[in-house]
């Protein structure tokens, strides 16, 4: 036991004779250990900017509600008959009356036929 773990200390293992297995699997190893550092890198960044887009989605949605509610606000009666009176029209005094127009009753097709 003590000669294996001194073998492995002093990497006798990687000038023997049967190195290039070694040598290949040490490499292996270290290719998998790039892409699994490369690919925990990217899943940084994917969470970093779904993080950052989430941010913005609530910014936008919390001025789409401020701007909905400005023009409700614009859209009352009250404040468009305040900036209409600034060029001198005014509300009508009489309410608007309905107009109804009636059509003449078309005769269906039977009926033409009995008459």
């Amino acid at each position: 036991m003590k000669g294996g773990i001194y073998n492995i200390l002093k990497a006798r293992f990687l000038v023997n004779e049967d190195a290039t297995k070694n040598w290949r699997f040490i490499l292996f190893i270290v290719v998998l250990a790039i892409i699994m550092i490369a690919n925990t890198h990217r899943f940084e960044q994917k969470i970093f900017e779904i993080a950052d887009l989430t941010n913005e989605v609530k910014e936008l949605r919390s001025e789409f509600v401020d701007r909905r509610s400005e023009l409700m606000k614009l859209k009352m009666e009250s404040t468009i008959s305040k900036k209409m009176e600034k060029r001198n029209i005014f509300p009508a005094s009489v309410p608007p009356q309905k107009i109804k127009v009636k059509k003449p009753e078309e005769k269906s097709f039977f009926k033409k036929l009995w008459q």
